[in-house]
Formats: C-alpha cells, structure tokens, sequence
C-alpha cells in the first residue's frame, strides 16, 4: 500500500507520471484533480517517480541511471527536454532535494555548481 504520495507522483501542468503500483482509482482521481494526461512509469528502474524526478513546463531532471532510451520516452511523454544528474552533492534522490517550477529551482545548500549548472 502506496501512503506517500509525494514520492508516487510527479506532475507539471499537461502531464503526471505516477508509480505503477497505484490503482486505478486513485490514477482517475489524480487526472481529474490536475486536469492532466497520467502515465504509469518507472525511472531507472525505480517505481517512486516522485523521489527520482522533478519536471516543470521547461524540462526534467531525473535519476542520473536513468539511460538514453528512457530519457528519449520520457521527453516524448511529457514534451520536454529531460536531463540525468544528481542533487546534494550527489543524491540521486531528486524530488527530496529540489523543487522547481517554470521560472526557478530551490536546491539544498550542499548542490555543487555542476549541478546547479544541470538544473
């Protein structure tokens, strides 16, 4: 049972990528409150999408495993660019170390330049 839903849903204002665990309930409420096309997806792997990824209107950063393949489906599915790095001097934990939205991002204080440079 899924409780966290932050770690289980990522979304910008056209598309929401959600675990595929989530029912089918939960996957309609979820399009109809956000008024967003929902897609079940995993990052890398990883089925918290919301922990590996963080997406705006201008772009994604995801999970720096993540491979070319799946950065080319991702960018298709949300009609944006999408890059791979990393938060916090390396946390591959992205949506615990940064929010972002279309005109700025906040990181933690321990980012490098570099990867402030890829946000």
């Amino acid at each position: 049972r899924l409780s966290a839903l932050g770690n289980s849903i990522v979304a910008n204002d056209h598309v929401a990528l959600v675990n595929p665990d989530i029912d089918k309930d939960t996957e309609e409420i979820i399009a109809d409150v956000f008024d967003v096309e929902v897609f079940r997806q995993s990052i890398a792997g990883q089925s918290l999408v919301g922990s590996y990824c963080a997406i705006s209107n201008q772009g994604a950063l995801v999970h720096p495993k993540c491979t070319k393949d799946e950065q080319k489906e991702l960018s298709s599915l949300l009609q944006v660019p999408v890059m791979t790095g990393t938060v916090n001097r390396g946390s591959n934990v992205i949506g615990a170390g940064m929010v972002v939205n279309d005109w700025c991002s906040f990181t933690g204080t321990t980012s490098t330049a570099t990867e402030i440079g890829v946000m």
